[in-house]
């Protein structure tokens, strides 16, 4: 008897089986994620804030502050390289006091060459070109704004968040030419080290 019980239980695990091997079989996995592949080259425009730090040349005054404002560009790209121009316009609290003399940089503004290359969604460049900005000094009852050109150059990353936006983070060294200031009796200019960060839109 209990041979036979095993024999029918045997068959109908037999008959289990092959019916459950008839079923489809269903997978389960995530779809990846799709690569960024619009690639870098197209107009841009977005906006930064940072901070600003620097000394004024032949004066002790070492103006600093937070800085902000816009920035706008264009890209080429040819395989993993990319090359593009980018201006920007900055308002800064960059500013500095000592003994009768008190010197800051209200505005400034760059106008730059950028030449970097690819890895992922990722963009490594370097970037130089014009400075341009405005440098106000006072001391007693005196004042005097003087608006100065000279150079900047630097080095940034940014990536790709989608198809549309990127953030970066960027170092530049700006370098507004000496003129003569009459409240100091020498020639001032003003060198500055600038950290920010940045969101574009690119259309």
């Amino acid at each position: 008897m209990s041979r036979r019980i095993f024999a029918a239980a045997a068959m109908v695990m037999a008959a289990g089986v092959a019916q459950a091997a008839d079923f489809p079989r269903t997978q389960s996995y995530s779809t990846p994620a799709a690569p960024y592949s619009r690639g870098w080259a197209g107009f841009y425009a977005g906006v930064n804030i940072g901070y600003q730090w620097g000394a004024v040349d032949n004066n002790p005054t070492r103006p600093a502050g937070v800085m902000g404002g816009v920035q706008a560009g264009y890209n080429w790209q040819q395989n993993q390289f990319v090359f593009g121009g980018e201006t920007d316009l900055q308002v800064s609290g960059a500013e500095d006091t000592f003994a009768p003399w008190k010197f800051s940089n209200p505005w400034w503004g760059t106008l730059r060459a950028r030449a970097g290359f690819t890895y992922s969604q990722f963009l490594f460049y370097v970037t130089g070109g014009l400075a341009y900005g405005s440098i106000h000094g006072n001391t007693l009852l005196l004042s005097e704004n003087k608006t100065h050109t000279g150079w900047t150059a630097g080095v940034g990353a940014e990536v790709a968040l989608n198809q549309l936006w990127t953030a970066k983070a960027e170092y530049l060294y700006v370098d507004l030419s000496q003129r003569l200031y009459t409240i100091t009796g020498a020639r001032n200019g003003l060198e500055s080290n600038v950290i920010r960060f940045g969101l574009n839109y690119r259309f």
